[in-house]
């Protein structure tokens, strides 16, 4: 249960400036369907998520205990400066939405911008932590949804109000201290 709590509280705050949450404000402006947009989040979601989730347990598989907790510690920690950097949205993955529709546009843009973003590595390195991918995935998931789907609805209006170096601050400190707790040895019972 602690995986999907923390996958999905982690996520939560690190998606929120994002930019698939800068796309998703984008798509809702752009075309004022959120039903499709919704659905397409949370596809692109489950399979971009799922495959993160696929290379976390691959790696808890192939590494030793010992390299694992030093890989993830690491990993942890970097995750907490990168959350710092605020994401841009690029204009090629914007693009795409004029030839899919609204379902397709939203499903094929959200995959690629996924594609290496923190919240994918995020995934990554959390379903190896918690050995857990399912749970993790569902978690990153459920995540990626609390912060997309009211940028959806509600768009630039509710990103003017939300406090964004705050938002991140707690994100990193979040990651930072899975980090730390990694690299202390927390998880040991896990095999790490």
């Amino acid at each position: 249960m602690e995986s999907l709590l923390v996958s999905t509280g982690v996520v939560a705050l690190a998606e929120i400036g994002d930019k698939t949450q800068l796309l998703a404000f984008l798509l809702a402006a752009r075309f004022k369907k959120p039903l499709p947009i919704i659905l397409g989040i949370l596809v692109a979601t489950i399979l971009n998520h799922g495959l993160a989730g696929a290379l976390g347990a691959w790696i808890t598989a192939v590494l030793s205990p010992e390299v694992l907790r030093w890989v993830l510690g690491l990993s942890f920690i970097a995750m907490a400066v990168w959350t710092l950097v605020p994401d841009e949205i690029e204009e090629d993955e914007a693009k795409i939405a004029g030839r899919l529709g609204v379902f397709g546009a939203t499903l094929v843009t959200f995959f690629l911008a996924e594609m290496g973003d923190k919240t994918q590595v995020a995934t990554v390195a959390m379903a190896a932590h918690y050995a857990a991918p399912v749970m993790v995935v569902i978690g990153t998931t459920l995540g990626m949804l609390i912060a997309d789907v009211p940028a959806v609805f509600v768009g630039d209006k509710l990103a003017a109000k939300i406090p964004m170096k705050l938002v991140h601050g707690i994100a990193a400190a979040i990651f930072a201290a899975l980090g730390v707790a990694t690299l202390l040895g927390a998880g040991k019972g896990l095999g790490f």
